[in-house]
């Protein structure tokens, strides 16, 4: 067994210095286990500094969310597709659904609302109902809803909707279409309400003028400002939603602003800002608005092209 006296460690007695490095150990392993904790404890604080806070806040009912309508909660622009909708039924002619087809192409191609085109479709259309009574195109928007619109909501951006409204908070479509329109379309959305630009009418007809000027821009942030007031809201704790530079007005008001699908102004503005943004594009550069997918640009060329398919046949 002797011969194996070399595989067992001798026992050694500890020295001064043998103890002083242990100790010496054993106060470094507590030390960076100490600073370890603090580090993680400081990570944990600083997450939860960057994380949002849960929104909408449950249960909070001074707070509401204002939606706009056009290439924000519904691909195009609502007042074309309405267009669409009285050309099919003979409301005017082929001359102004080529007028209505070359300002939607331009809408889905520059992806921002032009104030000259916006202004020419508005008097168009004015034109249109001059005469016509209220009760006549309501019941008129509600089937063209049906043929043009529902399948244009956007799922993302009815999500968020459906989820201040989960919270039981008021929901508001703002936006420069008819106001019977968006009513038309808030209603189909269960939405609260709308906010929308009001055409004259006198015992129920169309005059043919507006109220005042077309909800757009400013217009919007007034409309929003009056509302509030009205419903008792604190515009600190309301959400807006919208795709263009042109209702930064109304986006500013609000504590929780988003861009959703945003134009290039309104993308570098938030991003400067630190607003959230959401694009539901598809086939689209998110950083750039562009040329839109080809199946939307076929979809309108598809659509023209059967709207003079219906003219010959007619003819």
């Amino acid at each position: 067994m002797a011969a194996l006296g070399w595989l067992t460690p001798r026992r050694r007695s500890a020295t001064a210095r043998s103890v002083l490095a242990g100790e010496a150990a054993a106060e470094a392993a507590r030390k960076t286990s100490m600073q370890f904790d603090a580090e993680a404890e400081a990570r944990d604080a600083d997450e939860a500094k960057r994380k949002e806070p849960d929104f909408p806040v449950v249960g909070d009912v001074r707070a509401a969310a204002f939606f706009d309508l056009d290439n924000t909660v519904m691909q195009g622009a609502a007042i074309f597709h309405f267009g669409r909708g009285l050309y099919k039924r003979k409301f005017f002619q082929r001359r102004e659904l080529a007028r209505f087809a070359w300002q939607q192409t331009w809408f889905r191609l520059a992806g921002v609302e032009d104030p000259d085109h916006m202004q020419d479709v508005r008097e168009s259309a004015l034109s249109i109902v001059k005469g016509h009574r209220v009760s006549e195109l309501m019941s008129i928007g509600e089937e063209i809803y049906d043929e043009y619109m529902a399948d244009r909501i956007w799922p993302g951006t009815r999500a968020l909707a459906q989820a201040h409204l989960d919270a039981g908070q008021k929901v508001w479509l703002v936006t420069a279409a008819p106001v019977e329109t968006a009513t038309i379309i808030a209603r189909r959305l269960g939405l609260t309400g709308a906010l929308g630009t009001v055409a004259e009418s006198v015992d129920g007809v169309y005059t043919g003028k507006l109220v005042g000027e077309p909800l757009h821009g400013p217009a919007k942030a007034e409309a929003v400002r009056a509302l509030a007031a009205a419903e008792n809201l604190d515009l600190a704790r309301c959400a807006a939603y919208s795709d263009s530079h042109n209702d930064i007005p109304m986006l500013s008001l609000v504590g929780h602003p988003y861009a959703i699908n945003p134009d290039t102004k309104l993308r570098k503005h938030a991003r400067e800002r630190d607003w959230r943004l959401r694009d539901y594009r598809t086939g689209r550069k998110a950083a750039k608005v562009g040329i839109p997918a080809a199946a939307g640009v076929g979809a309108l060329a598809g659509g023209t092209a059967a709207a003079v398919a219906l003219h010959r046949r007619r003819r």
